[in-house]
């Protein structure tokens, strides 16, 4: 099965959201988007996954999901989810953050990084 990935992220953007937007953009990446605020299911998952409603939080799916294909290592208890790569999650990720992340994935390759 081949894989995907999605964004979760608000219908209003927002400068994380805007940033992954470009990043993927630029390396020409299709994502599927889940709206946090138009989709309380979505809003839930990305509770529980980061403990705030962080977005973008950005997975791997595997082909039509909206969950990520392996379960992330937990973030202890309060702890910022920002740029931590977590397997197949990564939220609110900044540039080079993302652009690691892409390649590790390989989504993008390492050639292609910065």
């Amino acid at each position: 099965m081949s894989r995907e990935i999605v964004m979760y992220s608000r219908s209003l953007s927002c400068p994380f959201v805007t940033l992954a937007k470009r990043v993927l953009s630029d390396h020409a990446l299709a994502y599927r988007e889940i709206h946090i605020d138009k989709d309380p299911a979505a809003r839930q998952r990305v509770l529980d996954w980061t403990g705030f409603l962080s977005v973008p939080t950005i997975i791997v799916v595997d082909d039509g999901g909206d969950l990520p294909a392996e379960i992330p290592p937990p973030l202890p208890r309060g702890a910022s989810p920002r740029g931590i790569d977590r397997g197949l999650m990564i939220t609110e990720p900044s540039i080079e953050d993302l652009t690691r992340w892409l390649q590790k994935h390989g989504f993008i390759d390492a050639a292609a990084g910065n």
